[in-house]
């Protein structure tokens, strides 16, 4: 049974459930989908839409903040600090890259009405781009760490970017509430000094601070936690932190992705076209060309990570759903426009599709030969065994 539940986990499958799930009854059934999403439970807003987004997600992005701190300590793949560089210039990239795309292609065949949604295409969904990126390249590929630290970064710019250019009249942004979250990494950093190793003490402490802050601000607070898990004793609170608590986000992703995904299915319009392309064509350039452009000025990629892999970053990057979505419902009034925005979003997990036939092709490619051991050594004895210049030769040649 364990076995099956770490295939489970390492497939991403509740994920993946959630999704098929969310598309479906969005479709078949929408007023019940979106009744079960968007019922309040508890007040007038608290739903489950509301506690996969604002709560459960602080989770998420708290185990993907794990993993970048494991990177960032010595010996990780972002040790020193300089190897850092690189994903962070690739990341700005990614933001730039789609923004340029849209806005070329929203004056060539676009209409001004549609010029507000240029902050859709900006941000990376982070929990598909992981499932994504560990189908590409296994779970351990240090590209993984790379992949986390940007979308994690592009991330926290997308709502940046929703909080100024897409505030809500009903939660403007009000920036002096964010004082709450250097408070909060204050009491953290002093509970390590205290030997507090009780990570529940950490969420429940420093993670309600700097949740309330952002909230309070106007800003998605699923952020909260990056702030405070680097403060985390690593061998006690943050050990037992990932343990427990990352099979309660993978399995928990089935919500995510069943609150997420429930996109009905209307006709693609141009600006879902202009949507679609900005996210897959500017967010693999991007982020291609930034990457590259870090290599050139001689920031190190992470060890075991080649240029040809970020060429597969930048294209799994290209999955905007999530935040895209978010996005789509303050960047347009007109229901039409929403809805063709959000075709858009639906349409960027063609990248997915790409970045993974695209490793499959390159895996068929680069297969190893395989010759037998009696092979080899018939022809070792036979040709080479007097020669030195020649057993280096045929060395190379296996």
């Amino acid at each position: 049974m364990k076995e099956i539940i770490q295939a489970c986990r390492d497939a991403s499958l509740p994920l993946i459930a959630g999704v098929s799930l969310a598309l479906v009854m969005a479709n078949a059934a929408p007023h019940t989908y979106h009744k079960i999403i968007d019922t309040p439970l508890i007040g007038e807003e608290i739903s489950i839409h509301w506690i996969v987004n604002d709560v459960f997600m602080a989770l998420f992005f708290a185990i993907a903040a794990v993993e970048i701190v494991h990177s960032l300590r010595p010996n990780g793949p972002l040790n020193p600090p300089k190897k850092a560089v690189t994903p962070l210039m690739a990341t700005l990239g990614g933001v730039a890259g789609p923004i340029i795309i849209f806005f070329i292609l929203n004056a060539l065949i676009g209409s001004p009405e549609y010029s507000s949604g240029w902050g859709i295409t900006t941000a990376t969904d982070i929990a598909l781009s992981w499932l994504v990126a560990k189908m590409v390249f296994g779970n351990d590929h240090p590209a993984i760490k790379f992949l986390l630290l940007l979308a994690v970064v592009d991330d926290a710019i997308g709502l940046m970017i929703i909080a100024i250019f897409y505030p809500s009249p009903d939660a403007p942004f009000t920036p002096i509430w964010l004082l709450l979250i250097p408070l909060a990494m204050l009491i953290a950093y002093f509970m390590k000094r205290m030997n507090v190793h009780s990570f529940m003490a950490y969420i429940l402490i420093c993670g309600t601070i700097s949740w309330f802050g952002m909230h309070t601000a106007g800003l998605h607070a699923a952020l909260a936690m990056i702030f405070i898990v680097p403060f985390m004793p690593v061998e006690s609170a943050l050990h037992n932190f990932e343990r427990k608590v990352a099979p309660i986000v993978d399995f928990g992703l089935f919500f995510f992705g069943f609150s997420a995904a429930g996109v009905e299915v209307s006709t693609m319009s141009v600006l879902s076209l202009i949507i679609m392309l900005s996210l897959i064509i500017g967010k693999a350039g991007g982020i291609y060309f930034m990457t590259a452009f870090a290599v050139k000025l001689k920031y190190p990629l992470p060890e075991g990570m080649t240029l040809r892999d970020a060429r597969f970053i930048g294209i799994i990057g290209g999955v905007g759903l999530t935040v895209a979505l978010f996005v789509c419902e303050s960047a347009y009034v007109d229901a039409g426009l929403v809805s063709a925005a959000k075709m858009g979003a639906l349409g960027s997990l063609l990248a997915a599709v790409i970045a993974i036939a695209a490793s499959r092709v390159r895996k068929s490619k680069h297969k190893p030969l395989k010759v037998s051991e009696d092979d080899f050594i018939k022809e070792f004895d036979h040709e080479s065994i007097y020669n030195e210049d020649e057993t280096e030769q045929v060395l190379k040649n296996y």
